[in-house]
C-alpha cells in the first residue's frame, strides 16, 4: 500500500468515526425524545379535554386538540368547589410535613451515618425493613390511635406523621451524608462542636442536594395524597385538594370536563417545583447512591 493509498484509508478510518460519533447521540436523543412524548401524552390529554366542550369529549377518536378551546372551563371548575379552602388546606399539610420530613429524617440519617453506638447497624436494617410493610397494614392501627387521641377530623393525623421521620428518606439522606469527608466532623470536633452542631453547621448547608430531593418527594406525595384525607377528614371546610377533586363525581355520573380542569390547576405547582429543583434533584439522587 502505497502513501496515497494510506491517506486516503485514514480519512475513511476519520470519517467513520465521525459518523459513529454522530449515529449513537442521535440514537440516545431520537429514543428519550419518543419516551418524553410517550410520557407527556397523558398530561397532554387531560389538557385537551379541560379546553372542550362536553359534547366534543363524548365524541369518538383521539383528538388532542380542541375544536374551540373554552377557557371558561377552569374559572368554572375552580368555583364549583371551594378552591381557596382547600388550597389554604393542601398548603398547611404540604409545607408543615416538608419541613417535619427534612427535621426528622435528617437527623435520624446523622445518627446512622455518623454516631457510633451499639446495635446501629441492626437498628438501620430493622427501620429499612419498615419499607416492606404495606401502607394497607398500618391504616387500622394509626387510625385508633389517632382517633384515641381526638385527631379525627383535624389536620394533624396529615402532618404529625411527617415529624417522626420516613426510612427511605432516612436511607436517601444517610447515603449523603457517607460521601462527605470525615475531616470535616474532625476538625468541628476540636473546635469543640457538639454533634448536634456538626450535623446543624456543617453536614446540612453541605446536603442542599439530596435536601431539594427529599422535599420535592415529601412535597409531590403530601400534595397528592388521597388517601389519608380521605380517612380522617370529614368536615368539608377541612378537605384537601386531592380530596376535592371527588366534587365533580356525583350519583349522575363525572364532570369530565370540570374534573380535568381542576386536575390541571391542582397538577401546575407539582410541575414549577419539579422544574425549579430539577437540577438539585438530579444531584442528590446521583450523589446518594455514591457510596454505601
Amino acid at each position: 500500500m502505497n502513501s496515497a493509498e494510506k491517506i486516503m484509508a485514514k480519512k475513511e478510518a476519520s470519517r467513520n468515526r465521525a459518523r459513529n460519533r454522530f449515529i449513537g447521540p442521535a440514537l440516545t436523543y431520537l429514543l428519550l425524545t419518543a419516551g418524553a412524548v410517550i410520557f407527556a401524552l397523558p398530561f397532554l390529554w387531560m389538557i385537551s379535554i379541560s379546553l372542550k366542550e362536553p359534547a366534543e369529549v363524548a365524541l369518538p377518536g383521539l383528538n388532542l386538540l380542541p375544536k374551540k378551546a373554552i377557557w371558561a372551563n377552569y374559572p368554572k371548575a375552580l368555583t364549583i368547589m371551594p378552591f381557596h379552602l382547600y388550597l389554604l388546606n393542601t398548603l398547611k399539610v404540604t409545607f408543615l410535613s416538608v419541613i417535619g420530613t427534612l427535621l426528622s429524617s435528617s437527623i435520624a440519617a446523622y445518627a446512622f451515618a455518623r454516631l457510633r453506638a451499639p446495635g446501629r447497624e441492626v437498628l438501620f436494617f430493622v427501620m429499612l425493613a419498615t419499607i416492606m410493610l404495606p401502607a394497607e397494614v398500618m391504616m387500622i392501627p394509626r387510625f385508633v390511635i389517632f382517633r384515641g387521641l381526638g385527631w379525627y377530623d383535624t389536620l394533624l393525623p396529615l402532618i404529625i406523621p411527617a415529624f417522626f421521620g420516613s426510612a427511605f428518606y432516612i436511607f436517601l439522606i444517610r447515603q449523603f451524608f457517607l460521601t462527605i469527608p470525615s475531616d470535616l466532623e474532625d476538625a468541628a470536633k476540636i473546635d469543640g462542636c457538639s454533634a448536634f452542631r456538626t450535623y446543624w453547621q456543617i453536614f446540612m448547608p453541605l446536603s442542599k442536594p439530596v435536601l431539594v430531593t427529599v422535599a420535592v418527594f415529601s412535597f409531590v406525595a403530601h400534595w397528592n395524597d388521597f388517601m389519608t384525607p380521605l380517612i380522617y377528614l370529614n368536615s368539608v371546610e377541612k378537605r384537601t385538594l386531592a380530596l376535592g377533586l371527588a366534587t365533580f363525581q356525583d350519583v349522575w355520573g363525572v364532570d369530565i370536563v370540570s374534573l380535568m380542569a381542576a386536575s390541571t390547576a391542582v397538577l401546575i405547582p407539582v410541575l414549577v417545583i419539579f422544574f425549579l429543583a430539577q437540577r438539585y434533584f438530579v444531584q442528590g439522587v446521583v450523589m446518594s447512591g455514591i457510596k454505601g
